[in-house]
């Protein structure tokens, strides 16, 4: 077990997570935030915030890495199930409703375009696009999903469900997985109709979107 960190690693620590925290926050709603708004979301003063991350470019490169970093580890395991004699169809369906649960794109959606990868995570997308590869490629051999899925649609997939919302982080969960469902059903082999979960947009809902923030 590793030793406990000090009071002023541990506040250092504590600190790291706010901001980052803050920073998805920020910047998924308005992608040319100012770094300052990340310091009051978090409240860090902006020394402290500059000290972890000089530039907001550094700042951005980490929340795309946490994010690759998640979707990357959802991916592995749904690979490793397909391989393992489980049901591969289960595995392919797990592994697409863990990663619209986890809200790996919305950053995705929010941040491309606005900063320079690293190498790193040019190396850390290569890996996860490996992944997809095997997963699909496992999933078509299975005969359980249409034939002309594309490693391709995936992003696409996850890109659209994640711009599905209607301010409510709760609602835009159930409205992201409702949709999902509806997706599954279209690619699955044999075709299939399941129980759409939770309900449409109200009329409410879809009113409120276009109150000014």
């Amino acid at each position: 077990m590793p030793a406990p960190l000090s009071g002023r690693k541990a506040q250092a620590a504590r600190n790291d997570g706010l901001i980052v925290e803050a920073a998805r926050e920020v910047f998924v709603a308005d992608p040319t935030a100012p770094i300052a708004a990340v310091a009051e979301r978090a409240g860090v003063g902006i020394s402290a915030l500059y000290r972890r991350y000089p530039s907001k470019e550094d700042l951005l490169r980490k929340l795309c890495a946490d994010g690759l970093t998640l979707y990357t580890s959802i991916v592995e395991k749904a690979v490793e199930a397909s391989g393992s004699g489980g049901d591969p169809w289960e595995s392919f369906a797990t592994f697409m409703r863990e990663v619209v649960a986890a809200d790996t794109h919305s950053i995705t959606n929010a941040l491309a375009g606005t900063f320079t990868p690293s190498p790193e995570l040019y190396e850390m997308a290569r890996r996860s696009g490996e992944l997809n590869e095997r997963l699909v490629a496992r999933t078509r051999q299975a005969g359980v999903v249409r034939a002309d899925l594309d490693v391709g649609d995936l992003g696409a997939l996850f890109g659209q469900l994640a711009a599905v919302g209607v301010g409510d982080p709760a609602r835009d969960h159930d409205l992201r997985q409702r949709y999902l469902t509806i997706i599954l059903d279209g690619l699955r082999v044999p075709p299939v109709t399941t129980s759409l979960p939770s309900h449409a947009p109200t009329l409410e809902e879809r009113a409120r979107q276009w109150v000014p923030a």
